[in-house]
């Protein structure tokens, strides 16, 4: 390996010398990718194809003391530094432009034990890695929902899925974490462990450090669950999702319901004529036993006409994956968030208003019911604060061509601005697509930004790590 030129952490660059890559080299157990190398492509692939990064070097680690010598090398050399896990941030905040890339995506290994009802993960698993090693065991951690997610960036900003409701955020059955510090030094973070990094690393993101090992409670779920589809008509919509209001109201928590709009995919038990047509889907899961399921649900499949539907007992493993052919990498993607304390007259109007203009036959708003055990954990008691969201919406656009960039992300933007009046102001950080948006950072922290600004001063004052949804240390509170 030659010489090699990398953005630094104070805008110029840095020039390391082969000697200096050769000792590093020499040291670090894992490889090591310039651009040119074998490989290198593969390893700067990220999910979302919009993000077009080309980092100096990726060094992908192999276990922990990789970490934390790859922490070390960048910073004794000021390296402009970014941290991969799965790379599915919708941010593209894996990948430095120019920069030293920690690449962590092998690190895969997903470890339970049964008695302890535990389950610790290193931080290169995805929802599906930990989905499988958990449910062999008829356990389950509250994720998200499409198995390629990566679990650092998921939790570290604070995750929900199919079982929040029932056992509240991913964060809430977080035990401790192991995490190398900007210093380069390795701590465990618990309750009762360097306590206030805890609860940054329980929503902050990655703003603290690089976390080798996250270790869970589970719960009981499983392995078969209640769920499925049930696909209405967009002429229904309107009625359906006042129905839904009501139904969502009544839900035990065991039962958790969302709201797809997009044009239907070729599902095996929908009509061929309805294939591509817009459709309100409503996707659920019962996470317990399934007689009780069934009669929690009976009334929304009740309802109506639909074109269709997919419900019975499946494994919770293979339901978690049902949305990834809708999900698969490479494609373009840009999203806009809201949280909703309720869903009111006018914000269905502007929903279905929004949803008539759908850019894309790949685009979709989703509409997650929350409440339940994520409402009631106080919203100071992790870093993550939005605890009176009864609903989450992620506007997903999703399109092929580069050429219709700008008409996409104007819809996205448009329909955000229509339903700002009826939100929290809040969002979920891990659906914020611009990773320099501060406004949109500190509406992702809520009141605990301050808090939060002072852990960063306290083990990140450079800024070190800083490719993220960035607090950036030195900032005037009071402007």
């Amino acid at each position: 390996m030659g010489d090699v030129t990398v953005a630094s952490l104070d805008g110029g660059q840095v020039e390391l010398g082969s000697g200096e890559l050769e000792t590093f080299s020499g040291e670090f157990g894992g490889q090591l990718f310039v651009p040119g190398d074998p490989g290198y492509e593969d390893a700067r692939a990220v999910w979302n194809a919009m993000v077009e990064r080309r980092p100096a070097l990726i060094a992908r680690c192999t276990g922990p003391a990789d970490v934390k010598r790859a922490v070390g090398f960048a910073r004794s050399n000021g390296l402009l530094t970014s941290i991969r896990g799965a790379g599915h941030n919708i941010a593209g905040n894996a990948l430095a432009e120019g920069g030293f890339t920690i690449d962590l995506s092998q690190l895969r290994i997903v470890e339970v034990d049964p008695a302890s009802r535990t389950a610790r993960a290193q931080p290169g698993a995805t929802l599906g890695d930990l989905d499988a090693a958990t449910q062999a065991h008829g356990l389950a951690v509250p994720v998200g929902i499409n198995s390629t997610t990566g679990i650092a960036g998921l939790t570290l900003g604070g995750g929900f899925g199919w079982l929040s409701r029932k056992y509240g955020m991913t964060i809430d059955s977080l035990v401790s974490a192991d995490v190398v510090t900007a210093g380069g030094e390795t701590i465990r973070a618990s309750e009762s462990e360097n306590a206030d990094l805890f609860w940054g690393l329980c929503g902050g993101g990655g703003n603290f450090g690089v976390v080798t090992s996250f270790e869970f409670r589970t719960a009981a779920v499983g392995p078969e669950v209640l769920c499925g589809l049930i696909v209405h008509p967009f002429s229904d919509a309107l009625p359906a999702l006042e129905h839904y209001r009501q139904f969502a109201a009544a839900a035990p928590e065991d039962l958790t319901v969302w709201v797809v709009l997009r044009h239907a995919p070729p599902l095996p038990f929908l009509p061929e004529e309805v294939h591509g047509k817009k459709v309100l889907v409503f996707a659920f899961v019962y996470g317990g036993d399934v007689a009780p399921g069934e009669a929690a649900i009976r009334p929304l499949r009740e309802w109506g006409s639909p074109h269709g539907e997919h419900v019975g007992p499946a494994p919770f493993a293979e339901f978690q994956k049902a949305f990834d052919p809708l999900l698969e990498p490479g494609a373009r993607n840009y999203w806009k968030s809201h949280n909703f304390p309720g869903l009111v007259d006018g914000n269905l109007d502007a929903v279905l208003s929004y949803t008539e203009l759908l850019p894309t036959m790949e685009s979709e708003i989703f509409i997650a019911q929350m409440g339940g055990a994520t409402n009631r954990v106080p919203s100071d008691a992790t870093a993550y604060p939005h605890r009176d969201a009864e609903f989450i919406m992620n506007v997903h656009t999703r399109w092929e061509d580069a050429g219709r960039d700008a008409e996409c992300i104007a819809w996205a933007r448009e329909f955000f601005d229509a339903t700002a009046p009826f939100a929290t102001g809040g969002v979920y950080s891990n659906f914020v697509s611009e990773a320099d948006d501060d406004s949109r950072v500190e509406a992702s922290f809520g009141g605990n930004y301050a808090r939060l600004l002072a852990l960063k001063e306290r083990y990140d004052p450079d800024n070190f790590f800083r490719i993220n949804q960035n607090i950036r240390p030195g900032r005037d509170m009071r402007a």
